[in-house]
């Protein structure tokens, strides 16, 4: 197969859909592939790396869409990539179609195979190919909400871990899934007081363990977020639903109830935003006041680590795109239910039920869709 990747156009990405080493395996399986020149400068990875690893290197990205059987990316295609796209076609990469109609739309249009990262599943449930980002976001989250704090930011000047005879910052993080957990690590690490809140008890007690008193849970309900608003330095949004638009749990009514200088985090932002005032920003441009409240709310946290977060994300990525290339996307998917369960869009259809409920869309169901 001949595989494609290019340079992200997305404000502020950094991050490659396939380092050099993801390359060299491609290779050595049999399969061509080609690299938009530059694309992994960013993230640190120079031409020479991957012409070394076998790569193809091209300077124009329309040939890439041109050749490539499948492209392989980091953020989904902007309005550009996306005219190139075509029947008959694979695209695999994150897409998080459930608040963007545009691209969905566009990618019906087009007739491309779409495969998205954050649908992919695995045997316990999990989200194997969100995860390394979301780990990173997560991370990310308590170091540029500390940024937000500072008062040169707009922020309320609060140090995350106080200093004595002065208390820590208290963070209250939605959530307690793998961006949850990664973001409580590092809030805790920081000397913050941290409140993480979740539906699932057994979740709240694999905290408990794990964090051995250094931080506090709580089942998640409205009237818990509310009654901790009045005193939270720093709100995480963490929350997730597979697929679909994230739950808006905080409103612009409740921001009143929030003392001037607070920050936001939205992590979910990516999905729609788990607050009612998030809008998607830039590394160029994160942050942003409604009510007295700083909000940061960009949309790719982990294009600010490139390096890392590609690595991390190649070795989630790789034995898919491996399988997706050797089989061809069909077999691949009929193989595996968890990878047919990232199949978004198809052949002129939408597959994805929770982007459809999520935009009124017809859907066709992937089985089906695996026919076409």
């Amino acid at each position: 197969m001949r595989i494609g990747s290019v340079k992200e156009i997305k404000a502020q990405e950094y991050r490659v859909g396939l380092p050099p080493a993801a390359v060299r395996e491609a290779v050595a399986h049999g399969h061509e592939v080609l690299i938009e020149a530059g694309a992994g400068i960013g993230a640190g990875f120079e031409d020479a790396e991957y012409t070394d690893a076998g790569a193809r290197l091209v300077d124009d990205p329309a040939e890439v869409f041109a050749e490539a059987e499948m492209v392989v990316k980091v953020k989904e295609p902007q309005p550009s990539e996306r005219a190139q796209l075509r029947e008959g076609q694979v695209l695999f990469t994150y897409l998080h179609l459930a608040p963007d109609r545009p691209q969905t739309e566009d990618l019906i249009a087009s007739g491309v195979t779409a495969i998205a990262y954050e649908t992919v599943t695995d045997r316990a449930g999990g989200l194997p190919l969100l995860a390394p980002m979301s780990e990173v976001a997560g991370r990310l989250a308590p170091q540029t909400g500390a940024w937000t704090l500072q008062k040169a930011n707009g922020g309320r000047g609060v140090l995350m871990g106080g200093v004595p005879g002065v208390r820590p910052a208290n963070v209250v993080i939605v959530g307690g899934g793998v961006v949850g957990t990664a973001a409580a690590r590092v809030a805790v690490g920081m000397g913050a007081n941290v409140t993480v809140l979740d539906r699932s008890v057994p979740r709240m007690s694999y905290l408990d363990d794990i964090f051995q008193g250094r931080l506090t849970t709580q089942f998640s309900s409205a009237q818990a977020i509310d009654a901790l608003l009045p005193t939270a330095d720093m709100v995480i949004g963490a929350v997730l639903i597979p697929g679909a638009a994230a739950p808006k749990l905080v409103s612009r009514a409740q921001l009143g109830r929030m003392q001037p200088g607070a920050v936001l985090v939205d992590v979910a932002i990516d999905q729609g935003g788990c607050f009612e005032t998030s809008r998607p920003t830039t590394h160029q441009d994160p942050i942003y006041e409604v009510d007295g409240i700083m909000h940061y709310c960009v949309a790719n946290m982990p294009g600010a680590v490139p390096r890392t977060a590609t690595q991390a994300l190649s070795n989630a990525t790789l034995p898919f795109v491996l399988a997706l290339a050797n089989k061809g996307w069909r077999q691949a998917c009929e193989d595996d239910p968890h990878l047919l369960a990232g199949l978004n869009v198809h052949a002129g259809a939408l597959t994805s039920y929770p982007v459809g409920r999520a935009l009124e869309i017809d859907v066709v169901s992937p089985t089906l869709a695996l026919k076409r």
